[in-house]
């Protein structure tokens, strides 16, 4: 499968393990949700990463216990209507503090893309290559919002206040 990270087309390091499949060692795994829940400790206990994937009919804050020792969470979008997905990133951002990938499958717009990223997602898994081109288009296509978001940049109110204050120090005397 390929991705697109940062503007970048890439591989996929994760290989998707089936539910009754033993789990590889050295690999970085990508596990169903009901799989790691019903042994988060153990399939964490590996020396490897380890990824999960979540569907939008979950609460993620399930994971909250495991979020500092997971590499990967795919958040899937079913239907293009569907938008539980970024409510799920904003939480798992915002609220619990997840610092891993944030991956988008599933069904999604080139209109959407934008969305994706200022929800927080850093990945997105490619279908089609036009697809993958629009999206880096889209990390770039814009460098100032003004509303806040879970992609941690700072809003144009924020930008503006930090160069008031730094234009508003005194000047140091030299004597």
């Amino acid at each position: 499968m390929l991705l697109n990270k940062a503007g970048k087309i890439v591989g996929d390091a994760f290989v998707r393990v089936a539910e009754d499949a033993v789990l590889p060692e050295s690999v970085a795994v990508l596990v169903s949700a009901a799989r790691f829940m019903s042994g988060a400790d153990a399939i964490l206990r590996r020396e490897a990463p380890t990824g999960v994937a979540w569907p939008n009919t979950r609460n993620v804050e399930e994971l909250a216990p495991y979020l500092d020792r997971l590499a990967l969470v795919t958040l899937d979008f079913p239907k293009f209507r569907d938008g539980r997905a970024y409510s799920q990133a904003r939480i798992l951002r915002e609220r619990l503090g997840f610092r891993g990938e944030l991956r988008a499958t599933g069904d999604v717009l080139r209109d959407q893309f934008l969305f994706l990223i200022r929800s927080g997602f850093d990945a997105f898994e490619v279908r089609k290559e036009v697809d993958a081109l629009a999206f880096a288009e889209a990390v770039t296509r814009y460098s100032v919002f003004y509303q806040p978001a879970a992609d941690g940049r700072q809003t144009a109110l924020r930008q503006r206040l930090a160069r008031a204050s730094e234009s508003a120090r005194p000047l140091a005397r030299a004597d």
